[in-house]
């Protein structure tokens, strides 16, 4: 069973910078796109970044210049930066996977991690 688990969520003051990273795990053959999303209490889960294997990226509206994606084999981080309160979620990485042994990509996310910015 593949697996994806995030980690470097915490609480900083707005202004500041913290840096997200998800490790895939398990029987994995190949991995198409990754990416992460958020979900604020109360809100719909919105796109946060994408990356393709070719390392193209995508990017949601409101963090556009101040958070980067990138990618290694089969990590991937989030540098976010100028933090604001409105960045309080739950992030979640996200990626297709080919199983070992399987015909077709699952779509798997992880259990989330939590980001608290305060004012």
């Amino acid at each position: 069973q593949e697996q994806l688990v995030e980690s470097g969520g915490g609480l900083v003051q707005a202004g500041g910078s913290l840096r997200l990273s998800c490790r895939a795990s398990g029987s994995i053959f190949s991995i198409n796109g990754m990416g992460w999303y958020r979900q604020a209490a109360g809100k719909q889960r919105e796109l946060v970044a994408t990356i393709t294997t070719g390392g193209s990226t995508n990017y949601g509206d409101s963090v556009k210049g101040r958070f980067t994606i990138s990618r290694d084999n089969a990590n991937i981080f989030l540098q976010m930066n100028s933090l604001k309160p409105d960045d309080t979620a739950v992030y979640y990485c996200n990626a297709e996977i080919l199983g070992a042994g399987t015909d077709y990509y699952d779509d798997v996310w992880g259990q989330g991690t939590q980001v608290t910015v305060f004012s």
